[in-house]
């Protein structure tokens, strides 16, 4: 390993801890480090590959077909990926609409996109009894981290940038929960 590879892996695990830990210097500079986009994304498709994987263990467990077991896979990574863009998406629309000076999409891209750590944590959800608790946990982290991430990227106030992600939140709560009821009734369909 290359010293400019090792250096790369440290700022990614340097970066995921920020992340997690909600630390608002680096929300307000997530913009301005070097690889943030990429840095960021790679925590998205980290995430997704987390929920995937939590997916998998309990379509194994109740005995899916391998073809059935990729779609599933597939359906879990896709819905986080799309819900990152989708909730930025929102959250750029309706702080449009609420404060006069507009960031653009993609400069609100990177810190959402560092606020989606916790659910690097999301195969946790597997553990038994324990599995919607932690699901909820995460995802309550994620929210309190996007409201930091917004409130820096945006320059205002705690409570706007709460306004303005909990107006976006309960949308992809919905939707993803729509995907993944669908998902189980594909699979009950295809099984």
């Amino acid at each position: 390993m290359s010293v400019n590879d090792k250096k790369l892996k440290q700022n990614f695990w340097k970066t995921l801890i920020y992340a997690l830990v909600l630390n608002a210097n680096f929300y307000e500079n997530a913009r301005n480090t070097p690889k943030t986009h990429q840095l960021a994304l790679t925590i998205v498709i980290m995430a997704a590959l987390s929920h995937a994987l939590g997916s998998g263990v309990i379509l194994l467990i109740n005995r899916a077909t391998l073809p059935v077991l990729f779609l599933g896979l597939l359906i879990d990574a896709f819905s986080i990926v799309i819900g990152y863009y989708f909730w930025t998406f929102t959250i750029w629309k309706i702080g449009q609409w609420l404060k006069p000076i507009d960031p653009t999409y993609g400069d609100l891209l990177s810190p959402i996109g560092f606020a989606y750590a916790p659910q690097v944590l999301n195969f946790l959800t597997v553990i038994p009894v324990l599995g919607r608790p932690i699901e909820l946990i995460l995802a309550v982290w994620s929210l309190l981290a996007v409201i930091v991430a917004v409130r820096e990227g945006l320059d205002i106030s705690t409570n706007r940038a709460a306004i303005i992600c909990l107006l976006g939140w309960p949308l992809i709560q919905i939707a993803v929960g729509l995907l993944q009821v669908t998902e189980q009734q594909l699979i009950k369909y295809l099984t």
